[in-house]
């Protein structure tokens, strides 16, 4: 075993520094399937130690990286290194200032102390994620984040305003939306900044056609660099902030998020579609029909889910509330439809949103009206309560299975996938039957206005073939996803466990575009190597988490 050369972190360094057992196994895991141990955990106190730090990793170039870290709820392996790991969640926590159009936060803020912030002048930021309780802001946009009112408001890179990096010459820099007459001043200038500003440009305008092709033709996209997103030519504006959004601290250390706010509004109401197989082949007319309506969000569980819930319902039913009587009244409407019919194949949740609850029920009401011809069940919730319960078996009942499967565990490798509405009566046959080779306990939900759906395995990683199932499913469910193009990850990014698969989204050419990029920010692979370019396949053999 070659000899490690001792980490040696400068006086200059005024923030904590953790090398003990215990702390570099808490942080040799995210929620991926990979466990890697860190060498040493430092806790920066502010951008003089993010210099430092990037200043002593140069002088061990291709010993030593730089990894950012927040919550660590990622799945991709994002924030997982054998090297040093940059918490942001000790120190990196303020938030400077908050309005009714924006709010100024560093990355190591918890997503659900920032809303509570914002809601004080009854404004949020509309990417949050299912993990809003547990994950950071900083996390939101080193993946492009977005959830279950993503259809409506976007991801995260519709509300960044400005970032600050400190880039590989140890400098922090300022980012932001440029006009034409202000690139032109960047280029100018006889610096660094001034020479990312010309190499970025010039590589877009070098590779213009093939990075607008590139574009995956779905409403969410985390995969690769968003380079197609810097320059708008209509407007002549040229925005890098686009370039970091996603890019899972690839390219430099955050340090200062300025974000765009929206205010909600404040009722709605849902509309549940119980289909039936019968209905599947309309899927994609269903769905558009829907979508003319203006749901706020438009979410699915499959028929797997529901036997889920059917089989943990003990648990679930104190998660709803543990009142048996009040929870068979609530529940009628659904035992009767399975008793006349079976368990629905596909379980539709469309909430539409408005000023008041009687303007939210008319929306519903219309959207209902709309898809009669389709002879599908519905029903529209009549309090937030009645929706709330449909809301937890999409939520919750996954991670109830979970807990009560002693002998598997969550594998997240096709866990995002992508494709248009209009596609889903042919992909979904086509994933099921892929996935219906390999005999193993799944469940697909996800945010089905966008096409988006989240395929989760519980799987035993001891299994002999466990590494070979990853493989195999994920050449040939990431092989479908491209027939259609689509895109692999929608929001929760490539890590470690899906920039080997790029090249299934992206031609050579693109692929060579997201290594210049690379090179033009990071040329020493100092910035949490192996993620969105230079792809490392053998952490699956060697880093994987050992669970019996």
């Amino acid at each position: 075993m070659t000899k490690l050369n001792p980490i040696i972190i400068p006086d200059t360094f005024t923030g904590d520094i953790d090398c003990r057992r215990e702390t570099v196994e808490r942080y040799s895991e995210d929620t991926s399937i990979f466990k890697i141990q860190p060498r040493l955990v430092v806790y920066p106190k502010n951008q003089a130690d993010l210099s430092t730090l990037i200043h002593y990793v140069h002088t061990r170039r291709g010993e030593l990286s730089l990894t950012a870290r927040s919550a660590g709820t990622d799945m991709s392996g994002g924030p997982l290194t054998n090297s040093i790991v940059v918490d942001f969640l000790r120190y990196f926590n303020q938030i400077f200032k908050v309005n009714t159009e924006y709010a100024v936060t560093q990355p190591g803020v918890f997503y659900r102390d920032f809303e509570e912030a914002t809601l004080k002048y009854g404004v949020i930021l509309p990417s949050y994620t299912a993990s809003k309780e547990i994950n950071t802001v900083g996390g939101m946009v080193a993946n492009n984040s977005a959830g279950e009112k993503s259809l409506t408001y976007g991801k995260t890179e519709r509300y960044v305003l400005k970032l600050k990096i400190v880039l590989q010459d140890g400098i922090e820099y300022s980012f932001q939306k440029l006009s034409r007459l202000e690139l032109e001043a960047k280029k100018a200038q006889p610096n660094y900044e001034g020479e990312v500003y010309r190499r970025v440009e010039k590589l877009i305008l070098d590779h213009h056609e093939a990075i607008k092709k590139a574009q995956p033709l779905v409403s969410k996209n985390s995969a690769g660099y968003a380079i197609w997103n810097v320059w708008n030519e209509a407007a002549d504006t040229f925005d890098m902030t686009q370039l970091f959004v996603g890019s899972q601290g690839t390219l430099g250390l955050l340090t200062e998020i300025t974000f765009a706010l929206v205010k909600p509004k404040p009722a709605s109401r849902m509309l549940v579609l119980f289909l039936r197989p019968k209905h599947i082949a309309k899927l994609g007319q269903i769905v558009n029909t829907i979508l003319e309506h203006k749901p706020e969000s438009f979410e699915s569980y499959d028929d797997k889910t529901f036997n889920v819930m059917l089989r943990v319902f003990p648990k679930l039913f104190w998660r709803l509330g543990g009142n048996p009587f009040k929870l068979l009244y609530d529940f009628w409407p659904e035992i009767k439809l399975i008793f006349h019919g079976g368990i629905p194949k596909l379980v539709l949740m469309a909430e539409f949103a408005a000023e008041t609850n009687a303007e939210a029920a008319i929306m519903a009401k219309k959207a209902e009206v709309s898809i009669r011809a389709f002879g599908i069940s519905t029903r529209i919730t009549k309090t937030q309560f009645e929706a709330e319960k449909f809301w937890t078996i999409r939520r919750e009942s996954f991670n109830l299975l979970r807990e009560n499967v002693s002998t598997k565990h969550t594998a997240p490798f096709i866990d995002d996938l992508v494709v248009r509405p209009e596609y889903l009566p042919e992909f979904l046959p086509r994933l099921y039957a892929i996935l219906n080779e390999y005999k193993l306990l799944y469940t697909v939900a996800g945010h089905i206005g966008d096409g988006n759906f989240h395929i989760i395995p519980l799987m035993n990683f001891s299994r002999p073939d466990f590494i070979t199932i990853i493989n195999e499913l994920s050449e040939r469910v990431y092989t479908l996803v491209g027939e259609y193009h689509g895109s692999i990850t929608g929001e929760h990014n490539d890590g470690l466990i899906r920039t080997p698969y790029l090249y299934k989204m992206f031609d050579p050419e693109v692929l060579d575009v997201f290594q210049e990029i690379k090179e033009i920010f990071d040329p020493h692979r100092i910035f949490n190597p192996h993620k969105k370019v230079d792809p490392d396949s053998s952490y699956l053999r060697t880093a994987v988490k050992n669970k019996t």
